[in-house]
């Protein structure tokens, strides 16, 4: 029982140990960019009339620019590219509501 108790903490301290700063950022933006996401979907979709605050929008954006500019200053191509690519989602969802 205890060899079997150190060989998991072995393999699950060598797989945190993979896991790199660019990964946790990674997974940082996409979870930032699903925070709204859900919302405009049933926007769109017509399950609900309510929109996200715009306080929360802001926010949210404002802190995804400010790891857009990190990630273009630290030349992490993938981070910026992940990033672009939710603002286009985004801005794409908002333009069919407001556009419909």
């Amino acid at each position: 029982m205890k060899d079997n108790l150190k060989d998991w903490q072995t393999t699950l301290l060598a797989q945190i140990n993979g896991i790199t700063a660019d990964t946790l950022a990674f997974i940082a933006v996409l979870f930032i960019h699903s925070a709204t996401i859900p919302t405009l979907v049933a926007v769109l979709t017509g399950l609900t009339d309510k929109m996200p605050t715009v306080d929360m929008v802001l926010l949210t954006w404002a802190g995804l620019v400010a790891l857009m500019l990190q990630s273009i200053v630290q030349k992490k191509l993938v981070i910026t590219i992940a990033i672009a690519l939710g603002f286009v989602v985004q801005s794409a969802l908002l333009a069919l509501i407001f556009f419909k």
